[in-house]
Protein backbone atom coordinates (compact mmCIF):
# COMPACT_ATOMS: atom_id res chain seq x y z
CA UNK A 1 0.00 0.00 0.00
CA UNK A 2 0.94 3.94 -0.97
CA UNK A 3 1.38 6.04 1.78
CA UNK A 4 0.51 9.69 0.91
CA UNK A 5 3.19 12.88 1.76
CA UNK A 6 1.48 14.66 4.73
CA UNK A 7 3.18 17.61 2.80
CA UNK A 8 1.49 19.27 -0.55
CA UNK A 9 3.58 18.68 -2.90
CA UNK A 10 2.86 21.66 -5.08
CA UNK A 11 3.49 23.89 -2.41
CA UNK A 12 6.84 22.59 -1.59
CA UNK A 13 8.06 22.75 -5.49
CA UNK A 14 6.62 26.12 -5.88
CA UNK A 15 8.34 27.87 -2.87
CA UNK A 16 11.59 25.72 -3.10
CA UNK A 17 11.71 27.07 -6.62
CA UNK A 18 10.51 30.88 -5.59
CA UNK A 19 12.64 30.78 -2.47
CA UNK A 20 15.81 29.83 -4.06
CA UNK A 21 15.52 31.65 -7.43
CA UNK A 22 18.71 33.96 -8.46
CA UNK A 23 16.48 37.08 -8.29
CA UNK A 24 12.70 37.87 -7.20
CA UNK A 25 10.13 36.10 -9.17
CA UNK A 26 6.61 36.52 -9.46
CA UNK A 27 3.58 34.31 -8.83
CA UNK A 28 0.42 33.69 -8.87
CA UNK A 29 -0.51 29.43 -7.59
CA UNK A 30 -3.61 28.71 -6.79
CA UNK A 31 -3.28 24.77 -5.47
CA UNK A 32 -6.01 22.41 -4.26
CA UNK A 33 -5.91 19.81 -1.52
CA UNK A 34 -7.79 16.76 0.05
CA UNK A 35 -10.77 17.71 2.65
CA UNK A 36 -11.66 20.86 0.60
CA UNK A 37 -8.23 22.83 1.33
CA UNK A 38 -7.49 25.95 -0.78
CA UNK A 39 -4.11 27.43 -1.11
CA UNK A 40 -3.00 30.84 -2.45
CA UNK A 41 0.24 31.38 -3.25
CA UNK A 42 0.99 35.43 -4.23
CA UNK A 43 3.17 38.47 -4.33
CA UNK A 44 1.18 41.02 -2.11
CA UNK A 45 0.95 44.58 -3.64
CA UNK A 46 3.20 42.89 -6.76
CA UNK A 47 6.06 42.92 -4.36
CA UNK A 48 8.73 40.05 -5.57
CA UNK A 49 10.82 40.52 -2.54
CA UNK A 50 7.80 39.29 -0.34
CA UNK A 51 5.66 35.92 -0.47
CA UNK A 52 2.31 35.18 1.15
CA UNK A 53 1.21 31.40 1.29
CA UNK A 54 -2.98 31.48 2.20
CA UNK A 55 -4.97 29.18 3.15
CA UNK A 56 -8.89 28.36 3.69
CA UNK A 57 -9.69 25.23 5.33
CA UNK A 58 -13.04 22.99 6.03
CA UNK A 59 -11.58 21.99 9.03
CA UNK A 60 -10.26 25.65 10.74
CA UNK A 61 -13.49 27.12 12.52
CA UNK A 62 -13.68 24.03 14.32
CA UNK A 63 -9.98 23.98 15.08
CA UNK A 64 -10.05 27.11 17.56
CA UNK A 65 -11.23 26.13 20.42
CA UNK A 66 -8.65 23.58 20.41
CA UNK A 67 -5.91 25.81 20.08
CA UNK A 68 -4.77 25.94 16.48
CA UNK A 69 -3.93 29.68 16.63
CA UNK A 70 -1.57 29.11 19.16
CA UNK A 71 -0.04 25.91 17.18
CA UNK A 72 0.66 28.28 14.37
CA UNK A 73 2.34 30.79 16.35
CA UNK A 74 4.64 27.88 17.97
CA UNK A 75 5.65 26.36 14.51
CA UNK A 76 5.76 29.22 12.18
CA UNK A 77 6.35 32.53 14.36
CA UNK A 78 6.76 35.75 12.78
CA UNK A 79 5.79 34.15 9.41
CA UNK A 80 2.47 34.35 10.74
CA UNK A 81 0.45 36.94 9.80
CA UNK A 82 -3.20 38.42 9.59
CA UNK A 83 -5.23 36.03 7.20
CA UNK A 84 -6.12 37.44 3.97
CA UNK A 85 -9.57 38.24 2.74
CA UNK A 86 -11.77 35.06 2.10
CA UNK A 87 -8.57 32.82 3.91
CA UNK A 88 -8.40 31.48 7.62
CA UNK A 89 -4.39 31.55 7.30
CA UNK A 90 -1.84 33.63 5.90
CA UNK A 91 2.31 33.31 6.23
CA UNK A 92 4.32 35.93 4.55
CA UNK A 93 7.85 35.30 3.55
CA UNK A 94 10.27 37.75 2.79
CA UNK A 95 13.15 36.76 0.90
CA UNK A 96 15.86 38.92 1.77
CA UNK A 97 15.20 38.01 5.19
CA UNK A 98 15.18 34.22 4.87
CA UNK A 99 17.57 31.64 6.78
CA UNK A 100 20.18 29.89 4.73
CA UNK A 101 18.38 26.53 4.81
CA UNK A 102 15.25 27.55 2.59
CA UNK A 103 14.37 24.07 1.22
CA UNK A 104 13.50 23.38 5.60
CA UNK A 105 11.20 27.22 5.48
CA UNK A 106 9.53 25.56 2.23
CA UNK A 107 8.66 22.01 3.99
CA UNK A 108 7.62 23.18 6.67
CA UNK A 109 5.00 26.01 4.73
CA UNK A 110 4.03 22.82 2.76
CA UNK A 111 2.62 21.49 6.19
CA UNK A 112 0.15 23.51 7.16
CA UNK A 113 -3.08 22.01 7.19
CA UNK A 114 -1.04 18.95 9.12
CA UNK A 115 -0.04 21.34 11.14
CA UNK A 116 -3.66 22.83 11.75
CA UNK A 117 -4.90 19.26 12.01
CA UNK A 118 -1.85 18.83 15.03
CA UNK A 119 -3.90 21.11 17.18
CA UNK A 120 -6.91 18.83 18.21
CA UNK A 121 -4.68 15.70 18.31
CA UNK A 122 -1.70 17.51 21.05
CA UNK A 123 -4.60 18.54 22.60
CA UNK A 124 -6.15 15.14 23.38
CA UNK A 125 -2.73 13.18 23.45
CA UNK A 126 -1.78 15.82 26.36
CA UNK A 127 -4.72 14.79 28.27
CA UNK A 128 -4.47 11.49 28.37
CA UNK A 129 -0.33 11.46 29.02
CA UNK A 130 -1.73 13.56 31.90
CA UNK A 131 -4.06 11.32 32.56
CA UNK A 132 -6.71 13.77 32.79
CA UNK A 133 -9.73 12.79 30.46
CA UNK A 134 -12.56 14.74 29.50
CA UNK A 135 -15.80 13.86 28.80
CA UNK A 136 -16.00 16.54 25.82
CA UNK A 137 -15.19 14.84 22.42
CA UNK A 138 -14.14 17.10 19.92
CA UNK A 139 -16.06 17.30 16.56
CA UNK A 140 -13.76 18.17 13.60
CA UNK A 141 -15.92 18.82 9.82
CA UNK A 142 -12.90 18.07 8.05
CA UNK A 143 -15.22 16.64 4.70
CA UNK A 144 -18.06 17.24 3.37
CA UNK A 145 -21.07 15.96 5.86
CA UNK A 146 -17.97 13.70 6.98
CA UNK A 147 -16.51 14.04 10.54
CA UNK A 148 -13.91 12.88 13.11
CA UNK A 149 -14.42 12.51 16.47
CA UNK A 150 -11.66 11.98 19.38
CA UNK A 151 -11.92 11.61 22.73
CA UNK A 152 -9.32 10.84 25.52
CA UNK A 153 -9.25 8.40 28.40
CA UNK A 154 -6.41 8.27 30.91
CA UNK A 155 -5.18 5.09 29.29
CA UNK A 156 -6.28 5.74 25.68
CA UNK A 157 -7.28 8.25 22.71
CA UNK A 158 -10.17 7.31 20.61
CA UNK A 159 -10.60 8.75 17.52
CA UNK A 160 -13.65 7.75 15.09
CA UNK A 161 -13.53 8.68 11.27
CA UNK A 162 -17.35 8.62 9.76
CA UNK A 163 -17.41 8.48 6.07
CA UNK A 164 -19.96 8.39 2.77
CA UNK A 165 -19.17 5.63 0.21
CA UNK A 166 -20.98 7.15 -2.90
CA UNK A 167 -20.58 4.16 -4.93
CA UNK A 168 -22.20 1.08 -3.27
CA UNK A 169 -18.91 -0.70 -4.99
CA UNK A 170 -17.08 1.54 -2.54
CA UNK A 171 -18.78 -0.12 0.28
CA UNK A 172 -17.82 -3.53 -0.57
CA UNK A 173 -14.19 -2.41 -1.24
CA UNK A 174 -13.67 -0.88 1.85
CA UNK A 175 -14.63 -3.66 3.97
CA UNK A 176 -12.42 -5.72 2.16
CA UNK A 177 -9.22 -2.98 2.76
CA UNK A 178 -10.34 -1.90 6.56
CA UNK A 179 -10.86 -6.29 7.60
CA UNK A 180 -6.81 -5.86 6.31
CA UNK A 181 -6.58 -2.84 8.89
CA UNK A 182 -7.99 -5.34 11.47
CA UNK A 183 -6.76 -8.38 10.44
CA UNK A 184 -2.98 -6.67 10.72
CA UNK A 185 -3.16 -6.21 14.49
CA UNK A 186 -2.64 -10.08 14.56
CA UNK A 187 1.07 -10.05 13.13
CA UNK A 188 1.81 -6.61 14.74
CA UNK A 189 0.81 -6.62 18.18
CA UNK A 190 1.93 -2.55 18.06
CA UNK A 191 -0.70 -1.90 15.83
CA UNK A 192 -3.55 0.24 17.01
CA UNK A 193 -6.71 -1.11 17.51
CA UNK A 194 -9.05 -0.77 14.09
CA UNK A 195 -12.93 -1.18 14.67
CA UNK A 196 -15.17 -0.91 11.87
CA UNK A 197 -18.93 -0.83 10.98
CA UNK A 198 -21.58 0.43 8.20
CA UNK A 199 -24.92 2.48 8.79
CA UNK A 200 -24.70 2.18 12.91
CA UNK A 201 -22.45 4.43 14.43
CA UNK A 202 -20.45 2.64 17.55
CA UNK A 203 -22.00 3.27 20.77
CA UNK A 204 -19.13 5.98 21.70
CA UNK A 205 -20.87 8.76 19.90
CA UNK A 206 -24.06 7.99 21.21
CA UNK A 207 -25.36 11.27 22.03
CA UNK A 208 -23.48 13.24 19.69
CA UNK A 209 -25.41 15.53 17.75
CA UNK A 210 -25.07 15.46 13.50
CA UNK A 211 -23.55 12.08 13.06
CA UNK A 212 -24.28 10.39 10.01
CA UNK A 213 -26.92 7.27 9.10
CA UNK A 214 -27.30 4.72 6.17
CA UNK A 215 -26.19 1.94 4.66
CA UNK A 216 -23.68 3.90 2.65
CA UNK A 217 -22.10 5.27 5.46
CA UNK A 218 -18.73 3.97 7.34
CA UNK A 219 -17.20 4.64 10.78
CA UNK A 220 -13.58 3.39 11.44
CA UNK A 221 -12.52 3.15 15.08
CA UNK A 222 -8.67 3.62 16.16
CA UNK A 223 -7.71 2.97 19.35
CA UNK A 224 -4.34 4.38 20.28
CA UNK A 225 -2.16 3.56 23.33
CA UNK A 226 0.23 5.67 25.20
CA UNK A 227 3.30 3.64 22.97
CA UNK A 228 1.55 5.76 20.20
CA UNK A 229 0.87 8.76 21.82
CA UNK A 230 3.96 9.98 23.62
CA UNK A 231 6.62 11.93 22.84
CA UNK A 232 8.50 10.00 21.05
CA UNK A 233 5.74 8.58 18.47
CA UNK A 234 3.41 11.30 18.37
CA UNK A 235 4.68 13.79 15.33
CA UNK A 236 4.46 9.90 13.23
CA UNK A 237 0.90 9.57 14.74
CA UNK A 238 -0.26 12.51 13.80
CA UNK A 239 1.05 12.37 10.24
CA UNK A 240 -0.42 9.29 9.44
CA UNK A 241 -3.86 9.68 11.26
CA UNK A 242 -4.78 12.92 9.92
CA UNK A 243 -5.24 11.76 6.28
CA UNK A 244 -6.70 8.40 7.15
CA UNK A 245 -9.97 9.43 4.82
CA UNK A 246 -7.86 10.35 2.22
CA UNK A 247 -5.43 7.45 2.14
CA UNK A 248 -8.92 5.21 2.48
CA UNK A 249 -10.40 6.67 -0.39
CA UNK A 250 -7.01 7.06 -2.55
CA UNK A 251 -7.06 2.97 -2.45
CA UNK A 252 -10.23 2.32 -2.87
CA UNK A 253 -9.97 4.28 -6.59
CA UNK A 254 -6.76 2.29 -7.22
CA UNK A 255 -8.49 -0.96 -6.36
CA UNK A 256 -11.27 0.12 -8.55
CA UNK A 257 -9.17 1.27 -11.68
CA UNK A 258 -6.95 -2.20 -10.83
CA UNK A 259 -10.21 -4.42 -11.44
CA UNK A 260 -11.21 -2.28 -14.60
CA UNK A 261 -7.65 -2.43 -16.23
CA UNK A 262 -7.72 -7.00 -15.81
CA UNK A 263 -11.77 -7.21 -16.70
CA UNK A 264 -10.48 -5.42 -19.94
CA UNK A 265 -7.29 -7.07 -20.25
CA UNK A 266 -9.66 -10.46 -19.83
CA UNK A 267 -12.31 -9.10 -22.15
CA UNK A 268 -9.76 -8.27 -24.39
CA UNK A 269 -8.17 -11.96 -24.34
CA UNK A 270 -11.55 -13.92 -24.53
CA UNK A 271 -12.00 -11.63 -27.64
CA UNK A 272 -8.96 -12.82 -29.45
CA UNK A 273 -10.09 -16.57 -28.47
CA UNK A 274 -13.37 -16.43 -29.85
CA UNK A 275 -11.87 -14.44 -33.28
CA UNK A 276 -9.67 -17.63 -33.60
CA UNK A 277 -12.81 -19.89 -33.30
CA UNK A 278 -14.74 -18.65 -35.91
CA UNK A 279 -15.31 -20.98 -39.11
CA UNK A 280 -12.88 -20.20 -42.29
CA UNK A 281 -15.41 -18.73 -45.15
CA UNK A 282 -16.44 -21.89 -48.13
CA UNK A 283 -15.94 -20.92 -51.37
CA UNK A 284 -18.08 -22.48 -54.12
CA UNK A 285 -15.49 -25.00 -54.49
CA UNK A 286 -15.47 -25.80 -50.87
CA UNK A 287 -19.39 -26.30 -50.90
CA UNK A 288 -18.91 -28.35 -54.35
CA UNK A 289 -16.97 -30.97 -52.70
CA UNK A 290 -18.99 -30.62 -49.08
CA UNK A 291 -16.02 -29.46 -47.47
CA UNK A 292 -16.81 -27.64 -43.73
CA UNK A 293 -15.18 -25.15 -41.98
Amino acid sequence: MILLEENNLVIFETLKAKFSAAKPESVAVVAIDFDGVKYNITNPGQDKGVITLSASMRIYSDLVAHGVVELLKREYGDYLVEPEDGYDVTLRYELASLPEDKEAVAKKASLLKRNCFAAVFEKYFKMQEEESPSSEMATVHYHEEEAMYIAAQSDRVTIIFSTVFKDPDDVIIGKVFLQEFKDARKAHQQAPQVLFSYGEAPRELAGVKGVLSGDNVGFVTFVLFPRHTNPANRENTINLIHQFRTYLHYHIKCSKAYLHQRMRSKTSTFLKVLNRAKPEAMTDKDKKFGKRG
